[in-house]
Parts: C-alpha cells; structure tokens; sequence
C-alpha cells in the first residue's frame, strides 16, 4: 500500500475546487508538478501547503506532495470555502441579442468576451452580464446560469442561452445527441486540399502542454470528435473554410485543423501565429503582421446555429454575418492572391 495515502472520509464543509482525470499515457510525476502545470498562477509552494493541509485528494483520498500521479487518479482539490468562480456578481456588459423569447434567447458573443468566470477571468464574463440583464435563469451542471454551451474566449459568434429549466435540459439534449447544427467559418494556413472531408479523432489534454488539446490514436484516450469541413475560398496561403462541428469538443476545431496541418490563422495556442506558408520576402513578412494586427486572434467565428425550438417543436436556423475583424483579414488575404496569383500556393 502506497504510505504517501491517508483515506479519510470527504468531510461535508469541503468544496471542489479543481479536478482533473489523469489521462491515459502520461508519465508518473509528482502531484505537485503536475498540478502546476494545470492551475493558472498556482505556485509550488501553494500546492504542497494544500497537500500539508490535506485538501489535494487523488481517488478520494488525500495525498502528500510527493504522491506521483498515474494513469485514470482521479485528482481533487478541496478547501474550506466554496470556488470564487461560483459566485456570479451582475455586471452592466452590452449584449448583442440576436433572438429572445420568453424560454431562450441567441446572442452573438464579439471576441475577446469570456464565457463564463474562470482561473484568471472572474469578472467581466458573458455569465456576469447575463446575471445582469435576466433573474433567475436556470444553473447548468456546472452551476453557469443560462449556459447549454460555450465557445472559446477569441472566437466570436452564436450561443443560445436558455431561460427555463425546461429548455436547459431540452436544449442540452439535442447537443448531446447530435441534432443541433453549428457551423464555423474558419481561415487556416496553408492551402487545403480537398474541397471537403472528415476529421475524426479522440481529443484530450495533450501530454506536455496541458493549455492544449491533442488527438489521439489510442479509443481509450480522451473523448471522439467528429468535424466536418468544406473549402469556402482559396487564397493561396491560406484557406478559408466552413467547418461543421458533429460533437462539441474543448478545443474541437482548434486541435482538429492543426492535427491535419493546417492551424487557424493566428491561433497562438496551436501555432497558428506563426508564418506558417509563403515567402521570405520582408514585403510577404510585412503583409502577414498587418493581418495579424486587423484579427489579434484566432480566425473563427461561429456563424451558424439551429436547433428545434423547446417548446413550439419549430426547427430555428440562425446566421451570422462575419465580424470585422475577420472580414478585414479576409479582404486583406483576397487582395494579396489576386495580385500574387495562387500559383504560389504551396501544399
């Protein structure tokens, strides 16, 4: 038996305010170390204080900071007082409400905006100007009111929000199962190939940088993700491209379009920032930084949302015009291939 391991039974005053399922394949490493990795701004010695304190819990028993972790702990850290996270505080953030009605509304979420507080980000969220402008909207699972999903910080475009509990769980339903649309327009590097095709690939944490998600070979890794896509535009260097989502993954687009090598355009977390296809002219370099000024973030915008109504059984299709940003990127990218010719283009 393990000594570094002292089961005691989970006392009632203690909440969750992290947990992590080790995933398969990686490497023994000492709890504190791999806890570092995962928790933004935690420090080395706030982690074994927690330890010494008894609050880090791997398989619901607590461990010292010298545990290593290995593959399937299910790792938990509990304090004394519930997550700051939880605690929603109303604040007066303009919303762009596309549709409302009395049990859901759409909202075209502009990049930059954070979907709900988080490590680093517990005010100014779309969670806060929801509690602001709507009382008593229904908790998900994770107790985020309203939310029956969510898109990334730096993406831009349509989230349905539900106001009942009825439409929560109606809502939450059809993603689970498939039936809801979604469709994002993306710009990626490098010139894709096919006119269309599939992606498929479990998608988890990858194994060394723990920001980022990773597909992998392995069915017992991570969960399946299906993404669909189809070439919209050919610029040469890049592609502009409609992706439609089959499962909703963390990262989903992101992770699948670098797994087949082609990054979005200026998606700095997967290498997009970087000048991936083209020339090594200083005009070509020039060119590339005035892109990446006109969209400081990552090229996709999630454009497209239908699902079947809660309550009236209507099947609703919502669309959204690009944002400026990408728009101007794009015009940037037209203008360059029409003046370079895509005879350039490199595959």
């Amino acid at each position: 038996m393990n000594n570094n391991i002292d089961t005691i039974d989970l006392e009632d005053e203690l909440f969750e305010h992290f947990r992590f399922e080790v995933p398969k394949g990686q490497a023994s490493l000492r709890i504190d170390k791999y806890l570092m990795s995962l928790i933004q701004n935690a420090t080395r010695n706030k982690i074994q204080t927690a330890a010494t304190e008894g609050n880090i819990f791997v398989n619901d028993a607590t461990v010292k900071s010298n545990y290593k972790v290995k593959a399937n702990d299910v790792v938990r850290v509990m304090l004394s007082h519930p997550p700051f996270e939880n605690r929603v505080d109303p604040e007066d953030i303009p919303l762009d409400i596309v549709y409302e009605d009395a049990t859901l509304l759409l909202i075209n979420k502009p990049p930059g905006l954070v979907v709900h507080p988080g490590h680093g980000n517990y005010t100014g969220t779309l969670v806060n100007a929801l509690a602001f402008h709507f009382e008593n909207l229904p908790m998900n699972s994770s107790e985020r009111p309203g939310l029956v999903h969510r898109i990334d910080k730096d993406t831009s475009g349509l989230l349905v929000i539900a106001k009942t509990e009825a439409a929560m769980t109606h809502l939450a339903k059809q993603f689970e199962a498939k039936t809801s649309e979604r469709e994002y327009v993306a710009l990626v590097w490098g010139n894709v190939v096919a006119d269309k095709g599939t992606i498929e690939g479990n998608l988890a944490r990858h194994l060394k940088d723990r920001m980022q998600m990773a597909v992998f070979a392995d069915p017992e890794i991570g969960k399946p993700a299906v993404t669909h896509y189809k070439v919209l535009e050919r610029f040469g260097y890049v592609t502009l491209i409609s992706c439609q989502l089959e499962t909703g993954r963390t990262h989903q687009i992101r992770a699948h379009l670098k797994h087949i090598g082609h990054p979005l355009f200026n998606d700095e977390r997967y290498g997009g920032h970087l000048i991936l296809k083209g020339t090594t002219f200083t005009k070509y370099k020039q060119f590339i930084d005035n892109c990446f000024k006109a969209l400081p973030r990552q090229a996709l915008h999630a454009k497209t949302l239908g699902f079947v109504h809660p309550t009236t059984g209507e099947m609703m299709r919502f669309d959204t015009e690009l944002p400026q940003d990408l728009q101007d990127c794009i015009e940037k990218w037209r203008g360059y291939s029409k003046s370079h010719g895509t005879d350039e283009a490199e595959e």
